[in-house]
């Protein structure tokens, strides 16, 4: 009786006679003779290879190799006859295959093309041990491990590659802090500026009317000049006022209306000097 996924290897007199699969089967006593069975399942088999990568890192590569006998009379009998020790045989061959394929590749594209260790694992597995019966499902690459010193070293070069990066984005962070305050700087001097140019412009139109206003309330008795006289008398206590009201830490220095008079005639003087240039430019 012969179970499922299994597979009886008989011989007749000490030689192969036929293979017996799962069911009924009946043979001769004392003539054949079982010489063994044979698993037909698919079956796993991890090997652990010690290499050495391009760059000269050395790596402990995990390969778990899926493996079964074809289930074919030929494959059954070539698996049981013509290898000894069929799992030892099987991990030679990865042996020899992982250590042809990572040396040629550097560290970090080992990690990153494991599939294709995997795809040339099984490749040539599968082309050398059909001969004996055998075939493969996938080879799967489960674990590369290098050295604790190497990963240490892998680690610290990823995080100054993420310190350098985190700070070009601060320094273009702090760039556009300082643009955008020369930006605000620039347009609020340029308001103000605007700013004082109305105040000046609507200075003069306020003087220009009360001069006129004065010499209208005077029936034109008055010059322009003793307007002025006044009007510069009058801005002047006006703002020593507003000092006192507005800073209470104003300090007076000594002053006299004459100071005041000086400061007006200066100021005359110098406007008659400009008509009179004006005139004589004309």
């Amino acid at each position: 009786m012969v179970k499922q996924k299994t597979a009886v290897v008989i011989e007749r007199l000490g030689k192969f006679y036929k293979v017996s699969k799962a069911g009924l089967h009946f043979k001769i006593p004392l003539i054949d003779s079982i010489a063994g069975n044979v698993n037909l399942r698919v079956r796993e088999l991890p090997v652990e290879v010690e290499t050495k990568t391009k760059d000269d890192v050395f790596v402990r590569v995990v390969v778990s190799v899926q493996f079964f006998v074809v289930d074919t009379n030929e494959g059954i009998e070539n698996s049981f006859y013509k290898l000894n020790n069929p799992e030892h045989q099987i991990q030679s061959y990865v042996f020899d295959s992982i250590r042809s394929e990572v040396p040629m590749m550097e560290l970090d594209a080992v990690f990153a093309e494991k599939d294709k260790i995997a795809v040339a694992v099984k490749a040539e597995l599968s082309e050398t041990m059909k001969q004996f019966g055998f075939d493969f499902t996938k080879a799967l690459v489960t674990d590369i491990d290098p050295d604790a010193k190497v990963k240490q070293s892998m680690n610290e070069i990823n995080a100054a590659k993420r310190m350098k990066e985190a700070a070009k984005e601060e320094a273009a962070a702090a760039k556009i802090r300082v643009v955008a305050a020369a930006e605000a700087d620039m347009e609020s001097k340029r308001l103000a500026g605007e700013g004082i140019a109305l105040q000046r412009i609507a200075i003069a139109n306020g003087l220009k009317e009360s001069v006129a206003e004065v010499k209208l309330a005077m029936e034109d008795h008055v010059t322009s000049q003793d307007v002025m006289n006044m009007l510069f008398m009058t801005q002047h206590y006006e703002t020593v006022a507003k000092l006192s009201e507005n800073n209470t830490s104003t300090i007076f220095m000594p002053y006299s209306p004459d100071n005041v008079g000086d400061l007006q005639m200066q100021i005359q003087s110098s406007l008659l000097a400009v008509d009179a240039m004006k005139k004589k430019n004309k």
